[in-house]
């Protein structure tokens, strides 16, 4: 009898163990990426590219305050392909720490974006925060007419009734979600993803994604459901962000693991692709 118990727990071992998933090492598309001011001397464009390249990233979504960041950031890919690294570049909202929380009532913020855009490179607006009714203004839904206007996307770091908002000003908008509202219920994430199908949900700093040190179970059944809806991010907004670059991709990389290779690959690298038009 106790041969028979052993070898059980022994089968059993065995098929928890085949049944461990590995981590996922497709390319990954860093959708929530900033090179602020503070970041650039501890952090120089050889060193950030080479960061990139080491944890599998091969495009990033880069917003900056002040846009210099971004623009350092496409400049240095525009001037050597052989980085390997794809740079979309979006119009920051915030030229100083003073622009925040008066950016979407400030007449000067839309003649910065209007006149930045004149760039002619730039792909998107944000990210920006804003929250609530704080939303309901004519600047911002100026901002939001010319994002359509120009086929920008929008990156709002922003509540669940701000997100109704923004596309009250503009049903055409289109729109990545910054930490997917952070603690906003799924049920509440689910009802706005089948509303508005310009909206796409940006997964840094959603700490509820894993639970027990693997995929949580509500998530993965709404991956399952919209698979093709989710984006990855580093939201490398303070200086440990980049100092931890590589356990965040790590982490996503281990519980993209347990999805099924044609969901992880959507997630990780080709819903933004596609959005931004990259291979």
């Amino acid at each position: 009898m106790g041969l028979r118990r052993l070898l059980v727990s022994l089968l059993l071992a065995g098929i928890a163990f085949t049944a461990r998933s590995e981590p996922y090492t497709g390319p990954i598309f860093d959708a929530h990426l900033h090179y602020n001011d503070d970041a650039q001397a501890p952090y120089p464009i050889a060193a950030v590219f080479e960061l990139f390249r080491k944890n599998g990233v091969r495009a990033i979504l880069a917003n900056s305050r002040p846009n210099d960041g971004s623009r350092a950031l496409y400049e240095a890919r525009r001037r050597d392909a052989a980085v390997g690294v794809e740079v979309v570049p979006f119009i920051r909202v915030y030229r100083n720490r003073v622009d925040y929380g008066t950016w979407q009532d400030n007449r000067e913020i839309h003649a910065m974006i209007v006149e930045e855009h004149k760039r002619g490179y730039y792909k998107g607006i944000g990210e920006f925060h804003v929250h609530g009714r704080a939303a309901d203004t004519r600047v911002l839904k100026d901002i939001v007419d010319f994002s359509v206007a120009q086929g920008l996307v929008l990156h709002a770091h922003s509540d669940d009734e701000a997100i109704e908002i923004l596309f009250a000003h503009n049903p055409k908008a289109r729109v990545i979600w910054a930490h997917t509202g952070f603690g906003t219920p799924l049920a509440r994430v689910e009802e706005l993803l089948r509303k508005y199908p310009a909206l796409w949900g940006e997964l840094s700093y959603r700490s509820d994604i894993e639970d027990g040190g693997g995929l949580s179970a509500g998530w993965k059944a709404l991956f399952a459901r919209h698979p093709t809806r989710f984006l990855l991010g580093s939201d490398t907004w303070v200086n440990e962000r980049w100092a931890s670059y590589p356990a965040i991709m790590g982490g996503y990389r281990r519980w993209l693991g347990e999805l099924p290779r044609e969901a992880a690959d959507a997630i990780a690298w080709r819903n933004a692709a596609e959005l931004f038009g990259l291979r």
